[in-house]
């Protein structure tokens, strides 16, 4: 969808700039539009521009049509326990539109020395919760079937420094569960190394688990709540628009213009300064085109390192922290084929590639068989992600290379022969945060400047949450932190 862009000629009287409040949200991803809002519904009246950077509104989610086609570049869907997917979509009025992966075949599969192997059932939260599937998987050896084990007799840590997800769960489950199980599941969400992640910024419940019930596997199964009879079947893990993930932006998008919000796409935003007038104090962005947005409050919710250079004349050190942040690439390839060129059964939704299998690509998709309505009947669409931590460089070579990649791993793990008849390829270049060990600390300095900011605050995945549920609540809370601010700020102004 194209958005309406409306010129602002209040805007361009830079320091003249009406007394009303202003709101400028920077960045035009989930966050930033979730933002944008919320800004809408707390705040009415209130003037609020966007700018977006790209030609297009969305980020990392942008769903392409190619005839009977449906691809989805980034993520293709949300995390039903978390509610800030659903209740957006229902907000828009998207509630009759989510659906689910389709039940037949509702497996995945992980490889084992260049084959698949059905994900053992029970994994909640990258930790097993029936510990009998994962010791008659075939993944673990016999020693490391016995370590797992061990996770039900060896006491609980003392202590509360944080730690790396893989020393955590080697301490507890092993290597073999870490480096078979764990490690490829984390790789999924994060693209990540887990000798690097930080197990209190990415699941901190399981060492909460640890704490509690001196296991993990006795945390996990008393969180599982037991089904009575009568129950109501628990809601499939993941939802999505039935058109893809482009209907939330598609929707939201809507809803901002119609509400009058001034959308900017193809907007460049220099460092943001401040302009101090009488009791009131401002902020001023200037555009590449020249024109100067003065607003009374920002969200900023473009990805941190892009965030840091925003505020590097607003505060140095906030700057750097958020700079400091590392962030990975990733690349998505999907191909299609014919039925006929495909001798793998496709009886599941995809599968995942563990580390140690050496293997240039971290997971694939059977799109096709996991959503319907994707793809014709008589064609298969596969997605192969490519680049994690630690294996950037093969996102060096070519769109044609990184497809030679996918067509390699599919053609040995699937049985695929033949050229692809279609492939396209993503690139989302230092599009995954990572958030290593330190990442809480690092949060704290970087609230801690922020709050020295009146009017100004952050929003996206690089913080408290990388699923899209997340960084909609991020947008909300931002919105809703500006909002209050501006109700204080104004009454103060007129009470003087």
């Amino acid at each position: 969808m194209t958005a309406t862009v409306r010129d602002n000629p209040d805007s361009r009287s830079a320091l003249n700039a009406p007394a009303f409040a202003h709101v400028v949200v920077i960045g035009g991803g989930i966050a930033g539009l979730a933002a944008a809002h919320r800004l809408v519904q707390a705040s009415p009246g209130v003037r609020i521009t966007l700018i977006e950077r790209d030609g297009r509104l969305g980020g990392k989610l942008l769903t392409e049509r190619f005839d009977e086609l449906v691809v989805e570049a980034g993520p293709d869907s949300f995390l039903s326990a978390k509610p800030r997917g659903i209740g957006l979509a229902t907000e828009l009025g998207l509630g009759d539109r989510l659906q689910h992966p389709t039940p037949r075949r509702h497996r995945a599969f992980v490889l084992r020395h260049g084959r698949l192997h059905p994900l053992p059932e029970g994994l909640s939260g990258l930790v097993p919760s029936r510990p009998w599937p994962v010791l008659t998987s075939g993944l673990l050896s016999p020693a490391g079937m016995l370590r797992f084990a061990g996770d039900l007799v060896l006491p609980a840590r003392a202590g509360g420094d944080d730690e790396s997800l893989a020393s955590f769960v080697r301490r507890r489950l092993g290597g073999d569960a870490y480096d078979r199980l764990v490690e490829p599941l984390m790789a999924g969400i994060y693209a990540g190394d887990g000798d690097q992640l930080s197990l209190a910024a990415t699941f901190p419940q399981l060492r909460a688990a640890e704490l509690t019930h001196g296991s993990l596997i006795r945390g996990v199964l008393a969180s599982k709540p037991v089904a009575a009879p009568g129950d109501v079947p628990a809601k499939p893990a993941f939802l999505a628009p039935a058109g893809g993930l482009a209907e939330l932006v598609n929707a939201l998008s809507t809803r901002l213009v119609t509400a009058g919000v001034d959308i900017r796409t193809n907007a460049t935003a220099s460092p943001i300064r401040h302009h101090d007038r009488g009791k009131r104090s401002l902020y001023v962005i200037e555009l590449a085109d020249g024109e100067r947005l003065v607003a009374d409050a920002i969200v900023l919710a473009a990805p941190a390192f892009a965030a840091g250079r925003l505020v590097t004349a607003l505060d140095p050190v906030l700057a750097s922290e958020l700079r400091g942040i590392p962030h990975v690439s990733t690349a998505v390839v999907h191909l299609v084929f014919r039925r006929g060129q495909v001798t793998h059964p496709l009886d599941g939704h995809g599968y995942i590639i563990p580390r140690i299998e050496g293997r240039p690509a971290l997971a694939a998709t059977f799109v096709s068989e996991k959503w319907p309505g994707r793809a014709p009947a008589d064609l298969v669409l596969l997605r192969v992600f490519l680049g994690r931590a630690g294996q950037q460089e093969i996102l060096s070579g070519s769109d044609a290379e990184l497809a030679g990649h996918a067509r390699a791993e599919v053609a040995a793990t699937l049985g695929v022969s033949g050229e692809p008849i279609f492939s396209t390829v993503h690139r989302w270049p230092w599009g995954m945060p990572q958030y290593v060990l330190g990442h809480l600390d690092r949060l704290a300095r970087i609230e801690a400047a922020v709050n020295q900011h009146s009017g100004l605050a952050l929003a996206g995945n690089a913080y408290r949450g990388v699923g899209i549920p997340d960084v909609i609540a991020s947008g909300e809370a931002a919105a809703s932190t500006i909002s209050a601010y501006l109700r204080e700020a104004f009454v103060l102004q007129s009470a003087s």
